[in-house]
């Protein structure tokens, strides 16, 4: 059975090539694999023909696929859309437990934000260190309905509140991790972020913060990559078991 077993291998290693996070709503200025360590927005800038996305500041939708079992999120934004300075933490930090798709549909920025252009950011300390990805967006008035094609939580997702200290450093950290607050980093104005409970948990008890207690595989956000994580695990344990 040395063919099976050696197709299992190959699975689990194109496997675990793919994505660490994807973020998908607001829609992310751009997504490279390689390149998502690179603070601060995962190795992309604003382009001319960058998309924007409305972004009520009374609460609008973050939505992202975690493919890692684990990791917090750190919820920022900031007015400067170069990235490099006044970021403001929106939201406490929140540990994921589980890999798969995880909303929060009502983070919020300053009001005063309303009529401004700027940058809503997603870090995450994932099994393989910070990642991140950022959207550029319109802050307007009001506050989002929850939009259901994009906030939508998988079942076996769980979240609780954390405070993360491998995020410590990031800019923005020291507002989200108390929901709100003076920015690190560049001095931006109080994100006024909300202490909503966190949105998505599944069934079971909640999880305790602790780092990285389930790394396993990865995969990517595709149909086709989800699949081949599903059959190279099936295939793996049917190679061992014979």
């Amino acid at each position: 059975m040395a063919p099976l077993r050696s197709l299992a291998a190959a699975l689990v290693l194109a496997v675990s090539a793919q994505a660490h996070f994807t973020l998908d709503y607001p829609k992310t200025l751009g997504f490279e694999d390689s390149k998502e360590d690179s603070g601060p927005c995962g190795g992309f800038d604003v382009a001319a023909d960058s998309t924007v996305t409305d972004f009520h500041v009374g609460g609008d939708n973050v939505a992202t696929n975690l493919l890692h079992p684990q990791g917090t999120w750190l919820y920022r934004a900031t007015l400067d859309t170069s990235g490099q300075a006044n970021w403001t933490g929106l939201h406490p930090q929140v540990l994921q437990s589980g890999l798969g798709k995880f909303c929060q549909p009502a983070i919020s920025v300053n009001a005063s934000w309303a009529g401004k252009k700027g940058l809503i950011g997603t870090v995450v300390n994932a099994p393989d260190g910070l990642l991140y990805q950022c959207a550029l967006v319109n802050f307007v008035e009001g506050k989002a309905d929850k939009n259901v094609d994009a906030c939508t939580n998988s079942s076996s997702v769980q979240a609780s509140f954390t405070s993360d200290p491998g995020l410590a450093s990031i800019p923005g950290a020291s507002g989200g991790s108390s929901g709100g607050g003076s920015s690190s980093g560049g001095g931006g104005s109080s994100g006024g972020g909300s202490g909503t409970t966190p949105s998505g948990t599944g069934s079971g008890a909640t999880p305790t913060p602790t780092r990285n207690v389930a790394p396993g595989l990865v995969g990517d956000s595709t149909p086709l990559g989800n699949l081949a994580m599903v059959l190279g695990v099936g295939l793996m344990g049917a190679a061992f078991a014979l």
